[in-house]
C-alpha cells in the first residue's frame, strides 16, 4: 500500500531524506520517479547526506552513474534521463550495481521500469501547492 508524505519545504526534503537514509541497507534500490523540476536530486542530495556521503552529489546526467564511497554505504546514484535504450545500460553494468553491497539511487527510473527487481522502493515525487512543497508517494 503506497505512502504519502507531503514535504511543507526544502527543509522538510532534507529530513526526509536524512531520515530514509537511515532505513536503508546493502542492497538497497530506490527508484526516483517525477516531473522535471519535482526535486529528485535535491532529494537524492538529502538522502546522501543522510548515508554519510561527505562529497557534493551532482547530477549524474551525462555519465549516467556516479559512485560515492564516503558513506555509511556505498552510493550509485544514476540518472537515466538521456539513455536511450536497455543495451546502453548492460554495457555499463547496471545489473551488477542492482547486486552490490551498496544503495542504488536511480532518478527517471519509470524509464527502465521493466529493468527493475521486485524489491526496488519507488518514491513518486509530485508538485504541491506552493512553490517548495512536495507530494510523495512510496511504493
Amino acid at each position: 500500500m503506497p505512502k504519502m508524505v507531503i514535504l511543507t519545504d526544502l527543509d522538510k526534503t532534507e529530513e526526509f531524506g536524512k531520515a530514509f537514509a537511515e532505513s536503508l541497507t546493502p542492497g538497497s534500490i530506490i527508484a526516483l520517479i517525477g516531473p522535471l523540476g519535482a526535486g529528485k536530486t535535491t532529494l537524492a542530495k538529502a538522502i546522501a547526506r543522510g548515508l554519510g556521503v561527505t562529497e557534493t552529489l551532482t547530477s549524474p546526467t551525462f555519465t549516467i552513474v556516479q559512485e560515492y564511497e564516503s558513506g555509511r554505504l556505498p552510493l550509485y546514484h544514476f540518472d537515466v534521463y538521456r539513455v536511450s535504450d536497455a543495451d546502453e545500460l548492460f554495457e555499463m553494468g547496471f545489473e551488477e550495481y542492482l547486486h552490490k553491497d551498496g544503495v542504488c539511487l536511480i532518478e527517471w527510473a519509470d524509464l527502465i521500469e521493466d529493468m527493475l527487481p521486485e524489491k526496488t522502493v519507488t518514491i513518486k515525487l509530485d508538485y504541491g501547492e506552493n512553490e517548495d512543497e512536495r507530494i510523495l508517494e512510496i511504493c
